[in-house]
């Protein structure tokens, strides 16, 4: 991705932060409508399951063991936005996750509803949060440093890391269903054609900002050249 948007961090700030709340709250409603959750999330609870802490703790922690894999095949520290990234969803995970309506329906219906809204906000999420050009998450990461590693395709390389990490959270207990695969088919498309909406909305939103800060420092300077 060309990175069109240089400078005003506050605002592409904003933009992240809305974007991974948003992102959050999406993984919380899949993991609840218990029909099946994305590979590292099935990873999460699978480890909750197992050792306790959060699901949102696990996240962080297995973040950082990514990161860690990230810098040493790259032999570069990681970005800041992949900390960020990192700390941030894991809190939102827990937080969502302490709302006492974020609870489970009891029928079929209910669950496929929570499901199918939860697999929209976690695509239109990460494409907000992608928008603001602040960097990859953790893992992401790896495979931007897998791939240049290899040399094998984006694809190939996330299909392997999304299989190695099912496998290990399915083993752990973590919630693999129909829904895991409805996921995978599922998120790239849907993520394909929310990035260009979220992209166009972002740019749109900070180019109304530019144009508010030149029209204040012009009104300024034509209220200065008045008072001297």
């Amino acid at each position: 991705m060309i990175l069109k948007n240089k400078g005003q961090i506050g605002s592409r700030f904003l933009i992240y932060l809305i974007g991974l709340l948003v992102m959050s709250l999406g993984i919380v409603l899949l993991i609840t409508a218990d029909l099946g959750a994305t590979p590292w999330d099935v990873l999460h609870v699978g480890l909750y399951y197992q050792l306790g802490l959060t699901i949102g703790s696990w996240s962080i922690i297995v973040g950082i063991f990514i990161l860690a894999a990230a810098a040493l095949i790259s032999k570069e520290l990681p970005q800041v936005g992949a900390f960020l990234n990192m700390v941030l969803i894991g809190l939102f995970i827990d937080a969502y996750l302490l709302l006492p309506f974020m609870q489970t329906p009891d029928g079929l219906a209910g669950k496929l509803a929570m499901f199918g809204f939860g697999i929209v906000v976690y695509c239109y999420g990460m494409g907000l949060y992608i928008s603001a050009q602040l960097g990859a998450g953790p893992r992401d990461s790896l495979m931007i440093a897998l791939t240049a590693k290899t040399g094998w395709k984006v694809r190939n390389v996330r299909a392997l890391m999304e299989i190695a990490v099912l496998t290990v959270g399915w083993q752990l207990g973590g919630p693999v269903f129909w829904g895991t695969i409805v996921l995978s088919l599922a998120v790239g498309p849907i993520v394909g054609a929310a990035l260009p909406q979220c992209q166009a909305l972002t740019d749109r939103f900070l180019a109304k900002l530019r144009e508010k800060d030149i029209y204040a420092n012009q009104m300024l300077k034509e209220k200065d050249r008045g008072a001297s």
